[in-house]
């Protein structure tokens, strides 16, 4: 199979793709996290705050600011108790399944955190947070600002950064489920844990900035990972700088000639560490490490930006959304409420304020710096938010396009289209008839294809992601919730929307609405 054909695939209809030859082997599953063996560690504080009311001043940075914001970004923060049915055996069997403050698909959690540490009260070097235990634990000592930097095209003032955050995707953790679509979810589950990064890092004083293009195959040398393991997605520094003093999309990259992959690997050992992962029959993933080879750069020099997409006043009729500022909330607590229903969505009243409130958490939380150009000065730059709205206070029911700059809701498709989108679901696990709001992130058809090739892909879903996880992070601040949704028809919604001549696509769905409780029995970990 082709790339073109697998990415076409992966956002086909799942009903003509073919199915796994077996069962999902779940006595066989991975582990949710990465558990090294036999490397040192320093452990991280563990009496978190368990309320972040605001944000905060930029602290002296060190390992207890930075434990706690790592906590609250990728930590265990609870276990779940369900039962899964075997209705072969017509038994049921208790599952423990640990979760954290992002969601995912399936709760595998595939990504990985990895550290470089410039912090006075730790000692200089490389580490992975080891999630399961809140430590950080030592993969390569030493300084590594030269090589950071080179890694980044030189585009980062890595001194005047406290910490550098590596997020990788480990391929074999949702593939073992999910087959060769664990691809799509990767890159949506990287945008959540991208966006929530973000938010912690705001919420404890620290800038930050997300670069998705680097050299690849140097930045997991200097990891020590196996790229037919593992690969890095994205890398995230710290500072309590302004962005301005440190992060540049351009920047020098063509210094002194600039150093490629290959030159800068030859500057360190290679290191390969022990790890525990539980799986022993781990099967072949061709596809996910043909895309992971396709998207690699070797040099600065493909590097690239794109302008920013912005929709031009289509005279249609629009609503203004009402501008008046949300107070802060407490993050924390925003954090403990974020929930995904399923079956126990129940249609209440919505107001325009609670839409507001919604729309403006999603799209201007989302000015962030980024390499790809334009996201710092306009949110939603390369992917758009649209909403079916129903029964919502002010605003007459209809398909949508949220049009951040003037902050309105653009009219497309009058009417009620509940009963279109629940058509259009795959499986039908959820009852949009109770839900009020039906999001879906949009975005080009052609994926980013044209700037960053193969590569372009995997970024158009991490954008989406980010903005995912701000829009149910937003949800949870005004009493609603929100679950991420892949198995949808695209097309109707596409339709709907009318963005297919316009070169777009729908690229995931998030119903929002109100919930009732459900029986379940979880337990917080909290220090």
């Amino acid at each position: 199979m082709s790339l073109d054909d697998f990415v076409r695939e992966l956002h086909g209809d799942p009903r003509k793709s073919p199915q796994p030859e077996a069962p999902v082997d779940w006595d066989d599953a991975p582990l949710k996290y990465k558990l090294y063996r036999g490397l040192p560690a320093i452990p991280l504080c563990p009496e978190v705050p368990l309320a972040l009311p605001g944000r905060s001043a930029a602290p002296e940075p060190g390992l207890k600011a930075l434990g706690h914001m790592l906590w609250y970004t990728y930590g265990l923060t609870m276990w779940s108790q369900t039962y899964r049915a075997d209705p072969i055996r017509q038994s049921a069997e208790l599952m423990q399944t640990p979760r954290r403050y992002v969601p995912s698909g399936g709760g595998l959690y595939p990504n990985e955190i990895y550290v470089y540490v410039r912090t006075a009260d730790a000692p200089a070097g490389v580490y992975h947070y080891d999630a399961a235990h809140h430590r950080l634990l030592l993969i390569r000592a030493g300084e590594f600002d030269e090589y950071v930097s080179g890694v980044l095209g030189g585009r980062c003032r890595i001194p005047d950064c406290f910490a550098v955050l590596f997020v990788s995707a480990v391929f074999w953790r949702n593939f073992f489920k999910y087959g060769d679509f664990s691809y799509r979810l990767q890159g949506l589950d990287t945008g959540a844990l991208i966006g929530q990064t973000l938010e912690s890092a705001a919420r404890f004083g620290f800038s930050a900035g997300v670069y998705y293009q680097y050299l690849d195959r140097a930045v997991n040398h200097l990891l020590g990972l196996s790229e037919r393991e593992e690969s890095v997605y994205a890398i995230i520094p710290l500072s309590v700088k302004s962005p301005d003093t440190w992060f540049a999309a351009g920047g020098d990259r063509t210094a002194d000639g600039g150093e490629g992959s290959r030159e800068l690997c030859r500057e360190l050992e290679t290191v390969r560490h022990r790890f525990y992962e539980r799986s022993k029959r781990i099967k072949p993933y061709p596809l996910l490490l043909r895309m992971n080879e396709a998207s690699m750069q070797e040099s600065a020099e493909s590097f690239r930006e794109s302008a920013p997409t912005l929709h031009a006043d289509s005279g249609l009729r629009a609503s203004y959304l009402p501008c008046a500022e949300a107070a802060e909330q407490d993050f924390a607590a925003i954090c403990r409420a974020r929930y995904s229903p399923e079956t126990e969505f129940s249609l209440r009243p919505v107001t325009g304020e609670q839409v507001s409130a919604l729309l403006r958490g999603a799209a201007f939380s989302c000015r962030y710096r980024s390499d790809l150009g334009g996201a710092s000065e306009h949110p939603l730059s390369r992917v758009s938010l649209h909403v079916c709205l129903y029964s919502v206070e002010g605003i007459p029911d209809g398909a949508y396009r949220y049009e951040p700059v003037s902050h309105a809701l653009r009219s497309l498709l009058p009417g009620d289209h509940r009963s279109r989108l629940q058509y259009g679901m795959f499986l039908h696990n959820i009852n949009l008839f109770q839900v009020p709001l039906c999001f879906h992130v949009t975005g080009r058809a052609d994926f980013g294809k044209p700037e960053w090739g193969y590569r372009g892909y995997r970024i158009q879903q991490m954008e989406a992601g980010v903005v995912v996880q701000r829009l149910l992070l937003a949800a949870s601040a005004v009493g609603m919730a929100g679950r991420p949704l892949l198995g949808f028809d695209a097309g109707v919604c596409d339709v709907m929307y009318a963005i297919r001549p316009q070169g777009g696509t729908s690229l995931i769905q998030i119903p929002v609405g109100s919930c009732h409780p459900v029986t379940r029995l979880q337990g917080a970990l909290h220090g």
